[in-house]
């Protein structure tokens, strides 16, 4: 766990640079265990998340038309998150970030789309910092259901592992009928 100590804020910056969700919720369940602070985790992830982002616009802003010409793979996402800003524009900008598949290349789109710099950013700083909360607590919340989960097993294991075998070989009895089942309908298919 000193690695945790060390490593742990930088690896939490590092996620929420990237589509990093399951860095943050790791992170947050981490900060619920006792290994990390919570507002540490929500400080350093807001901060990572707002400069990728940031940096992501400007790149837009400067380079988007010659970065989607040398990539055109990206040209159906491109596509898709310009319909999206078109369509919904503030909300849009304000939700990108959970958008899966489109949420990297979102920044560069609303960067080369005319957005002014001082309207991404602001909107970029609320939008980032709901992201960072909601993510983090969300990780929070995982982590103490996870403890609790774990307790409930413990206090009913010793009861609870009799059943075990009985299930799994329940289960496999049920699929091997069920397959032989399958095995007899289709040979008589076949025969007839």
């Amino acid at each position: 766990m000193e690695f945790i100590a060390k490593y742990g804020y930088f690896a939490v910056f590092l996620g929420s640079l990237i589509e990093g969700e399951s860095v943050i919720l790791t992170a947050g369940v981490l900060a619920q265990q006792g290994y990390l602070s919570l507002w540490g985790i929500i400080v350093v992830s807001f901060m990572g998340t707002l400069l990728a982002d940031q940096f992501l616009f400007h790149i837009g802003r400067l380079h988007g038309n010659k970065l989607l010409a040398k990539w055109p793979s990206l040209e159906a996402k491109a596509n898709r998150a310009l319909n999206l800003l078109h369509k919904y524009n503030t909300l849009y900008i304000l939700s990108f970030r959970f958008i899966y598949g489109i949420r990297v290349i979102s920044p560069v789109i609303i960067g080369m789309s005319g957005v002014s710099i001082k309207r991404f950013s602001i909107l970029n700083v609320i939008a980032a910092a709901v992201w960072s909360v909601l993510s983090c607590i969300a990780g929070y919340a995982l982590g103490k259901g996870g403890v609790k989960l774990w307790d409930s097993v413990k206090e009913f294991g010793a009861e609870m592992l009799w059943w075990l075998p009985a299930v799994i070989l329940l289960i496999v009895g049920i699929l091997l009928v069920f397959k032989k089942l399958t095995v007899t309908s289709k040979n008589d298919l076949t025969q007839k």
